[in-house]
C-alpha cells in the first residue's frame, strides 16, 4: 500500500449506536446521489475512493476572485461584472463570510433534525439584492473552446452544489433568492503566445435552483447509514466498474 494514501479511514465513520449528530458534507451527498455503495464503503466502513489530486490553477483562479469580490464588500459597491450583467446587487457584508467560505471547518451548517444529519458546505461566495435576498455564488474555472454553459450531465453536481447552499442558508433563517450565479472564468487558449500570463473570458450563467429533493435525499442517507447490507454496485459507477473489473480478472489469474 502507498505511503501517501490509506484507504482505511477510523474517524468521520457511522456509528449506529451514537446519538450523536453525523456531519454530512455537500461533497458527500453528492457522492451519495453518484452512487450509495461508494458512500457506504467510505461513511459507514470507513473505505474511500482514491482521492483525486488538487487543481491548483482553479484554486487560484478562486482565491483572486474572492479578492477581488472582497474590495468591492468592504466599499459596498456591484462589481463591474453585475452591472455589465444587469445585476442589482452588491457581495454581502457578514462577519462569518469567512467562515461560510471554509468548508475544511465549519462551512455553513444546519442540524436536520429528523434524520440528526447535520448538513454542512463551503460556499465560494454570497451576494445580496435590492430586495434583501442572498443570491448564492459559485466560481468555475476552466478552459475550453466555445461558450460556457451547463447543459453537460456531469454538470449536474454543479446545480446540486447550488441547491445545496441556497438550502443551507434559508435553514439558517436567511432569505434566499431562487436564482444563484457561477462566474465561469473559461482561459483563452488561442492567444499567438503565452508571455507568463493566462487570460480568461469570464460569464455569469444564472442558475434557478431547485431544493425539493434535499429532504428526501437526507432521509435516504440516513436509511442507507442505519442498514447492515451494503448497497448494489451502480451500473455508471467508474469506481466501481474498475474494481469489478480487477476481481475478475484477478479470479481469472
Amino acid at each position: 500500500m502507498s505511503q501517501y494514501y490509506n484507504s482505511k479511514k477510523t474517524r468521520g465513520i457511522f456509528d449506529p449506536k451514537s446519538d450523536k449528530p453525523f456531519k454530512i458534507s455537500r461533497s458527500k451527498i453528492d457522492l451519495f446521489i453518484k452512487c450509495p455503495r461508494c458512500f457506504y464503503l467510505d461513511r459507514r466502513l470507513g473505505v474511500s475512493q482514491p482521492p483525486g489530486f488538487p487543481f491548483s490553477l482553479n484554486s487560484a483562479v478562486d482565491t483572486l476572485l474572492k479578492k477581488e469580490f472582497d474590495i468591492h464588500r468592504a466599499k459596498h459597491t456591484s462589481h463591474p461584472f453585475m452591472k455589465a450583467y444587469g445585476i442589482d446587487a452588491v457581495p454581502f457584508e457578514n462577519e462569518k463570510i469567512d467562515e461560510w467560505r471554509n468548508s475544511l471547518s465549519a462551512g455553513i451548517q444546519y442540524l436536520h433534525e429528523q434524520t440528526n444529519l447535520l448538513v454542512t458546505g463551503g460556499v465560494d461566495d454570497v451576494w445580496i439584492n435590492s430586495e434583501g435576498e442572498l443570491i448564492i455564488v459559485d466560481y468555475k474555472a476552466t478552459s475550453k473552446s466555445g461558450e460556457v454553459n451547463l447543459d453537460a450531465e456531469w454538470q449536474d453536481g454543479y446545480k446540486r452544489q447550488m441547491e445545496i447552499y441556497q438550502w443551507l442558508f434559508r435553514k439558517n433563517g436567511f432569505k434566499v433568492s431562487d436564482t444563484g450565479y457561477f462566474v465561469y472564468c473559461n482561459g483563452k487558449a488561442d492567444k499567438e503566445a503565452f508571455d507568463a500570463k493566462l487570460e480568461f473570458d469570464v460569464k455569469l450563467i444564472p442558475y434557478k435552483g431547485d431544493v425539493s429533493w434535499i429532504e428526501k435525499t437526507l432521509k435516504d442517507i440516513k436509511k442507507c447509514l442505519m442498514s447492515d447490507v451494503l448497497p448494489n454496485q451502480s451500473a455508471d459507477c467508474d469506481y466501481c466498474n474498475y474494481c469489478s473489473a480487477v476481481s475478475d480478472v484477478a479470479k481469472s489469474l
